[in-house]
């Protein structure tokens, strides 16, 4: 069976799904939006460097509710909870990498309704939070009894991350520690990184309401440090941490965050990678334990500046995946819980028929 998939925005997430959902051989791209003017209009192949694949963007959210399309990759840089309830309200099933992985009632609210008018699903999931941070957690844990802590922790050089701009005005690597605090990024990030601790307590059955915390730290530059967004000076930021625990009974339980370096040089505190390098790490403490590193979906060294970045691809992919289970799934919000495994597909060179 072949789904119709719009893509909704072309950023670095949104081009390499438009690149997974053309690859996928039960995928038809049927439509793209875009935000920029400058787009609109053109065609899909053209916007992604390949040949012409015969179907032009466009900056009508009228017209994207006009197409007859099974679902929509919705991964525009911020969501908009009146956008994707436009597109469920319109028969479009929605996965996105940009929230709703564990929704609380309040957040769950507004889509729920338009999931139940559209006859339609909504999936959040990606990579971080999505996949390091629940999924793939949740699938150890079940080679364990007993367990007692959950850890899934990302270890990045964000120097290869492939967009300044977010790096620079979003994440305000290059500003101050207090105008780093004070920035959009933990307000970003809580949402999403918030859901995927509460999925782990609740899926492993942690009782006694847990405290979730958020603990922030920054590490300055002590000397200049050259970077994609510029000369980070003396004194700017030039790492940071996130991290999101649930502690019960005076103990962490579950521990998932980000660790994000502008190198290893010139750092007070003096943070590096650690001799593994650049990984996620995913970790289980039961009867018995489990540790896994997982290396791949960070850029080599050496790896050309415009090469996409492994990370984005990785989350692309994991949205592209979900569309088939999320087209078959029951209308509502549907977790990773609720969805059955969630595989990719073989290249199109070796699948059946060719």
């Amino acid at each position: 069976m072949s789904y119709r998939v719009v893509q909704w925005a072309t950023g670095s997430v949104g081009r390499a799904a438009l690149r997974a959902i053309i690859d996928h051989p039960e995928l038809e791209l049927v439509g793209c939006w875009v935000h920029s003017p400058d787009k609109r209009g053109r065609d899909v192949g053209e916007i992604l460097g390949r040949a012409p694949v015969g179907v032009r963007a466009t900056d009508s959210l009228d017209e994207i509710l006009a197409l007859p399309a099974d679902a929509v990759v919705y991964a525009p840089l911020l969501p908009r909870t009146k956008e994707v309830a436009a597109l469920l309200r319109s028969g479009k099933n929605v996965v996105t990498p940009v929230g709703w992985f564990y929704p609380d009632d309040e957040q769950a609210e507004p889509v729920r309704q338009a999931c139940l008018a559209g006859g339609t699903t909504l999936h959040g999931t990606g990579i971080d939070p999505g996949g390091v941070t629940e999924v793939f957690p949740l699938m150890l844990s079940a080679m364990s009894a007993a367990v007692t802590f959950v850890r899934g922790e990302e270890f990045s050089d964000i120097r290869t991350y492939g967009a300044p701009d977010v790096v620079r005005h979003i994440m305000r690597f290059g500003a101050t520690p207090a105008e780093a605090a004070a920035g959009p990024m933990r307000q970003l990030l809580d949402g999403g990184f918030r859901q995927s601790v509460r999925m782990i307590l609740d899926t492993l059955g942690f009782g006694g309401n847990p405290e979730i915390r958020t603990v922030h730290e920054t590490a300055v530059a002590t000397a200049p440090i050259e970077s994609p967004i510029g000369t980070i000076e003396p004194g700017q930021v030039a790492g940071q941490r996130f991290h999101w625990e649930a502690v019960a009974g005076g103990e962490t339980v579950v521990r998932i965050g980000v660790n994000w370096l502008m190198g290893q040089q010139h750092l007070d505190p003096p943070w590096t990678l650690g001799a593994e390098g650049e990984r996620f790490e995913i970790e289980i403490d039961g009867d018995p334990g489990s540790f896994v590193t997982i290396r791949g979906w960070q850029s080599e060294p050496g790896d050309p500046p415009e090469a996409e970045n492994p990370g984005i691809a990785a989350t692309a992919a994991h949205c592209v995946n979900s569309v088939p289970y999320v087209c078959a799934a029951e209308p509502g919000i549907r977790t990773s819980v609720e969805l059955p495994m969630v595989a990719g597909r073989a290249h199109p060179r070796f699948s059946r028929g060719s």
